[in-house]
Parts: structure tokens; sequence; C-alpha cells
């Protein structure tokens, strides 16, 4: 679960750390680097074909050929031009972000088939913590050797490592699921709409993280703006790993101990704090000591409040139906963090970085309304309890 993890937060962290701060550093506006968050959108839509990924082939080959296709996806970043061929490389992108996609389909049901309901906030904090350990990789390592090397030896590495994980990939153990399938496409979907207090779910889905959707695309391009160099983003980056580990550690123990609803609200306002902090770095000159600590404080509490997140999501899911639901729960999720980067930069344009946080924190509150209706959530018989 752990490996699987990783290789998951590879493609995600390249495209949502390391592409933001290329393209800044190529010259590309804020409005240009929020447009080219729009190739997230595979990430919203893959509920669409999750049902494929559970009626054909097995878990196993659908990761071992998404990984071996980012791959030579990666390695042909490694010749893109954004400042004259920005078409090009948005096709290129949404290419990327298709596979990974896919391949976290397969990932979440492998994981949701073989861990058991109660072991799901450790579990959690295992898969927070390596998926965020990708981002040494595609961030802090790929920075650090493109401040040195070029952004073509950089993407080049990011290449080499994912085949080498689509080589691991060869001795993945089966899950167990057997040769059950869905009975329909729909069924699903169906399913999960047709379990009690299902709409309270999915918008809260669409609003926990909508603060942070809209906080994190525009950090690096902030980053950029205040003077650091590739290697104090590099550096950066590593220190937010450490943080964000210890976040998803701790946020999984306590989801485990105290209950998942009890862990969504208190981690979530946690996790509400991060933008007061981005807002107070960009309110005074340039001081980097100011970002540095509310780039890790912002890390850490999102690693609580994922922790808390997943497993809320996990729970609701029908085993049965893994994929497919929890793509469907994670694409409405996705859904808000798209929306809200589309318009990311523009707002940040207009209202400057300091502003733009304020607002961050206002869009992270309306999703607390809902917790009524969330405690009383449809879950899994055994799944942790709600306290």
């Amino acid at each position: 679960v752990a490996a699987l993890s990783f290789a998951s937060g590879l493609p995600s962290f390249l495209f949502s750390d390391t592409i933001p701060v290329w393209l800044a550093r190529e010259g590309v506006s804020l409005a240009g680097i929020g447009l080219a968050t729009g190739a997230s959108m595979p990430w919203v839509l893959k509920f669409l074909w999750a049902p494929l990924v559970d009626r054909i082939g097995n878990r196993r080959a659908w990761i071992r050929v998404c990984l071996v296709l980012l791959a030579i996806t990666t390695a042909i970043l490694a010749a893109a031009d954004p400042a004259h061929h920005g078409a090009r490389l948005g096709a290129l992108l949404l290419l990327y972000v298709t596979l990974s996609a896919t391949q976290d389909i397969a990932i979440d049901a492998y994981t949701i088939e073989t861990t058991s309901g109660r072991e799901l906030g450790v579990a959690n904090s295992v898969r927070i913590g390596a998926y965020r350990g990708a981002s040494f990789v595609s961030s802090a390592l790929l920075v650090y050797v493109a401040a040195r090397q070029g952004w073509p030896a950089a993407f080049l590495l990011g290449a080499a490592l994912t085949a080498t994980l689509a080589a691991g990939a060869l001795v993945l153990p089966e899950s167990g699921r057997g040769t059950r399938h869905a009975q329909a496409l729909a069924e699903p979907i169906a399913a999960l709409f047709r379990r009690p207090g299902i709409w309270a779910v999915l918008l809260f889905a669409l609003l926990f993280k909508l603060d942070i959707s809209a906080m994190d695309p525009m950090t690096k391009p902030f980053w950029v703006a205040r003077g650091l160099s590739l290697d104090q983003i590099a550096a950066l980056t590593t220190g937010r790993l450490i943080a964000t580990v210890g976040g998803a550690a701790l946020g999984g123990v306590l989801a485990t101990r105290i209950g998942i609803f009890r862990a969504l609200w208190t981690m979530g306002l946690v996790q509400l704090l991060s933008s007061l902090g981005y807002a107070l770095a960009a309110a005074v000159p340039a001081h980097h000591g100011l970002i540095t600590g509310a780039a890790l404080f912002e890390n850490f509490a999102a690693g609580l409040g994922t922790a808390a997140f997943l497993a809320f999501l996990m729970s609701v899911c029908e085993r049965r139906y893994a994929a497919t639901q929890f793509a469907l729960l994670s694409a409405v999720y996705a859904l808000s963090r798209w929306a809200i980067g589309l318009v990311s930069g523009v707002l940040a344009e207009r209202f400057g970085f300091a502003h733009y946080f304020l607002l961050t924190f206002a869009l992270g509150l309306p999703a607390y309304a809902l917790l009524p209706w969330v405690r009383n959530a449809p879950r899994e018989p055994e799944d942790v309890p709600v306290t």
C-alpha cells in the first residue's frame, strides 16, 4: 500500500508542485498558471471510466500499464516549451493527468480491498506519508536537478524513476478480489445514491478542502515572486514533506482513537488556519522565515485533515464497488479543486497574494455547516465508529 501510494503521488506532485514552479520560472503569468490547472479535469471525471477498472482485467495490470505510459509522457515533457507551445503542453498535461487518474482508480480500489475497516485510519496515515514522500522526488529532487542541469534533465530523471516503479509493480501480490464484477456499469453509482444521507457526503466532499484547493495553485508562484531560488524551493519542499508526514501520522492515529467525525472537524479547523499563515507571510515585505513557517504549517495541517478526510470517504464505500464509489467521491473533491484552480491565478492577480489567501480562508468555512448530517452518514458495518 505504501509503495503504491508513492507511485500515485509521483505524477500528482509533479503536476501540482513542479509544473507551476517551471511555468513561473519560464515567465508564464499567474492567470496562465491557473489555467494550466484545467488539465486536472481527468481527476474529476475518472468515475466515468472507473467501472471499466472494476470489470476489465485486474488492478495490478492497470497499475503497471499506467506507470509505463506515465514514464513515457514524463520523458516527452523534457522537450516541451511552455513559452511558445502552450496548446501542445496543455494536451500533454491532459494525457499525463488522465494516466495518473486511471492509475489512482486501481490503486484506491486495491487499497480498499486489502485493508480492513478498522485499519483505515492507520492505513491512510501510511498512504499519506508515502504519497507525500513522493513530493521529495517530484518536487524537491527534480527542482534541485533543474537548478543545476536544467529542466529537461529533471523531467528525464522523473521518467526514469517512474519506469523503475513500473518494474516494481511486476511483483504486486493479488488483492484477493477474485473474479466478481459489478452487474452493470451504473450499479456501483446507483447503489451509492440509494444510501440515505449521501447528499451530505457529496456536498461535504465538494467543500471540505476548498480552502486548500484554492491556496495550493498559487503558493509556488508566490514563492517565486518573493525571490526564492530553486535551491531554496527544493529545501522548503523537503521540509514540507516532513511536516506532512508528521501531520498524516498524527491524523491517522487520532482518527482511529477519537473517531472519524471528531477527527474531521477538529483537524479540519487546524487545516483551515493555514490560509491565515500564508496571508500573514504575503502581507509583509519578503520574509523567508515567515514563508517557510507558513508552508510548513500548511503541510502539517493538510496531513491532519487529509488523513481524516480519506478515512471518512473510504468508510462510505461498499467494498464490492470500491473502485467506482471511491472514484466518484474523490472526483467530487477534485471538481472543486479544478474549478477554483482555473480562477486562482486571475483572482490572485486582481486582489494580490495577501487578500487572495484571506479569501481562501473564507472558502473553507461553509463545509462545517454540513457536520450534523455528515455525522450520520452511511458507512460499512466494520468501519471505525463515529464519535
